[in-house]
């Protein structure tokens, strides 16, 4: 008998997962199929509303609240992407092709396979909520993977529609993460000074916003001295929710090597070598 797959590495792939669900239990293809097709959604949802209320006790709240509301906005703007990609590929499910296929929910005939909205709404949320709270977005990334299987497990989709969706929702969040921040920051710093607060953080109106405009404190000369002589003992908040590389702190072996690698560097080509007595022929010849 001829490989179902006959060469092709997607749907080879397809028919090894979709072939779990012909040798598996009614109740356990069932499960399968509301979970890939409702379970992980409600999961996802679940760990935005976390997220959203855990952003909201962070001292900088409402610069962690903006990075949340990024989540859902950008996974809307993935699926947008997707409806002219998905009419221009015009890719039919699987199961019209290969009709072999166990096909476990109906409905899906004459709608698009590639790209999947399902992965492509699961990584979306993985990728933007990892920017803002690193365990759940590992957490979601995990989900993402599992909502992969379940689509091929369910024989709805090929490997390569899983694949292209989790591609454009890391591009779709990652390229458009610096101009939803320019956006969504100050919209979320201005909320937190409004009546809205509460959305944006769990303290009183105006806790985490940074300082707002107007004059400082009145003293008992009733001027402003004191503000101009302490003028904010705090550190302004962030003005992003995405990563900084150079603000990761280093772990002590980390520190070790840096160390190490600083010693072995020739005393010569270290600044401010030749002002403790040692060699500094090179800066000499820089400076004829």
């Amino acid at each position: 008998m001829a490989d179902p797959g006959d060469g092709n590495p997607d749907l080879e792939l397809l028919y090894t997962v979709n072939g779990l669900a012909k040798s598996a239990p009614h109740w356990l293809d069932s499960l399968v199929s509301w979970v890939g097709e409702y379970g992980i959604l409600l999961g996802l949802l679940t760990l935005i509303a976390i997220g959203w209320l855990t952003a909201r006790r962070r001292p900088d709240a409402p610069v962690a609240v903006a990075g949340m509301l990024w989540v859902p906005l950008s996974v809307a703007l993935a699926e947008l992407a997707n409806l002219p990609i998905s009419a221009i590929v015009d890719r039919p499910r699987p199961f019209v092709s290969h009709p072999d296929l166990d096909v476990l929910i109906a409905g899906k005939a004459g709608t698009h396979s590639f790209v999947s909205d399902h992965s492509t709404m699961a990584m979306g949320v993985a990728v933007a909520l990892f920017l803002v709270n690193r365990r759940l977005g590992a957490i979601a990334g995990v989900l993402a993977l599992l909502q992969g299987f379940c689509r091929l497990y369910m024989g709805v989709h090929y490997p390569t529609d899983v694949l292209g969706g989790y591609a454009l929702a890391v591009a779709v969040v990652l390229l458009l993460a610096p101009l939803a921040n320019v956006v969504l920051v100050p919209l979320c710093h201005a909320v937190a000074r409004s009546a809205a607060a509460p959305l944006v953080t769990a303290g009183p109106a105006g806790a985490g916003a940074g300082p707002g405009p107007g004059p400082g404190p009145v003293t008992a000369d009733g001027g402003a001295a004191a503000a101009r002589q302490a003028p904010n003992c705090h550190p302004p908040p962030s003005p992003t929710w995405l990563p900084e590389p150079a603000s990761v702190p280093l772990g002590p072996s980390a520190r070790l090597q840096a160390l190490q690698v600083l010693r072995d560097v020739p005393p010569g080509l270290v600044p401010g070598a030749a002002g403790r007595g040692e060699p500094a022929a090179v800066a000499d010849r820089e400076g004829e």
